[in-house]
């Protein structure tokens, strides 16, 4: 099984980027339309749901500790070229650096095809995120 790691430092606070990682609302802003749906509580579900309510993965929520950091499982068996590879877990971490946050985004547990698809996309959703949060814009809608 494979590890991806992606850091970023995005000018802001732990506070507005937490409510960017965990707010149905912040998400549908910076991941073309598509929103994370989840009460947050260790244990319940998490899901990204599309423009037209379709569940594109899943998962359970592992860890929750507001500004600091938040763990899922990540399944992706409802998507027909994935439907037999493995569950992985994302871990994503927020750590002070001056008047910015280092964003750690950790997803373990990869089969080579998730590897594959996740390489490029946890780079576009998360520049989306500092983009949205710095500027006021996401990046162009792309399809991510």
């Amino acid at each position: 099984m494979k590890t991806f790691t992606y850091n970023t430092y995005i000018n802001t606070t732990a506070e507005k980027l937490w409510k960017a990682l965990t707010s149905a609302e912040f998400t549908r802003q910076y991941w073309n339309g598509k929103s994370l749906q989840s009460d947050w509580k260790v244990g319940s579900d998490i899901s990204l749901l599309t423009t037209k309510g379709a569940v594109s993965w899943f998962g359970k929520v592992l860890a929750y500790d507001p500004y600091t950091s938040l763990s899922y499982t990540f399944d992706v068996s409802l998507m027909p070229p994935l439907a037999t590879e493995p569950v992985s877990r994302v871990t994503c971490t927020l750590a002070p650096l001056g008047d910015a946050i280092m964003l750690t985004v950790l997803h373990e547990e990869l089969s080579d095809a998730v590897e594959q698809g996740i390489s490029t996309g946890w780079p576009r959703i998360i520049s989306s995120v500092k983009s949205f949060l710095e500027s006021g814009k996401p990046l162009a809608a792309t399809n991510f």
